[in-house]
């Protein structure tokens, strides 16, 4: 199956009570043969109205980011845990990620990314370890079946509190010296 057909076939996703509220499904955005992945929790209002993930002023932010260590959408791959978008935004429940869950796992497969950013906790308790303490282990590295695995604070709450983008900064570069190490077409170098 092409991520094309995986995308097609998300969009009549009922597997959960989100269908009901959802505008749209968010699947993903950029380069289908990413080196680098970055997973959300979910999409906010912005991103259900036009179906595109981190479009709104976290997504602005998150491009920002990226743009400083040579990474976008044009040579990365951003998703969600979940396709639809919680109510009020509020965290996706286990029940919605669960049913969201193989659409992410065969994303993964698909593009075969060779690391994976978790933007916030939500992300890295379901893709790194469910006790994940994202104050305590934001920037540290982790490898299973031949990929990296890091989170950083998810671009909302750096907005919401400007004291931890310090430390998002250092894991953007962390995550910078990673792509040079394992990457083999991903250019982390912002003038190269």
């Amino acid at each position: 199956m092409s991520l094309e057909a995986l995308q097609e076939e998300c969009r009549s996703c009922r597997k959960c009570p989100l269908c009901e509220t959802r505008q749209n499904v968010v699947f993903g955005v950029g380069d289908a043969n990413a080196e680098v992945l970055f997973v959300g929790e979910g999409p906010g209002q912005h991103e259900d109205e036009t179906g595109i993930p981190f479009v709104g002023a976290a997504g602005q932010l998150l491009d920002r980011m990226l743009s400083i260590i040579g990474l976008g959408r044009h040579n990365c791959y951003i998703a969600n845990t979940v396709k639809c978008r919680p109510p009020q935004n509020r965290d996706p429940l286990g029940v919605e990620q669960q049913a969201c869950q193989p659409w992410l796992n065969e994303q993964i497969r698909l593009i075969g990314p060779k690391i994976i950013v978790c933007l916030g906790r939500i992300a890295a308790m379901e893709l790194i370890r469910e006790d994940f303490r994202i104050t305590k282990e934001h920037g540290l590295w982790t490898q299973r079946d031949g990929v990296w695995y890091m989170a950083t604070y998810h671009p909302s709450a750096l907005l919401r509190d400007v004291s931890k983008r310090p430390e998002a900064f250092a894991d953007l570069k962390l995550l910078q010296a990673k792509v040079r190490e394992v990457c083999t077409h991903t250019n982390p170098d912002p003038l190269a």
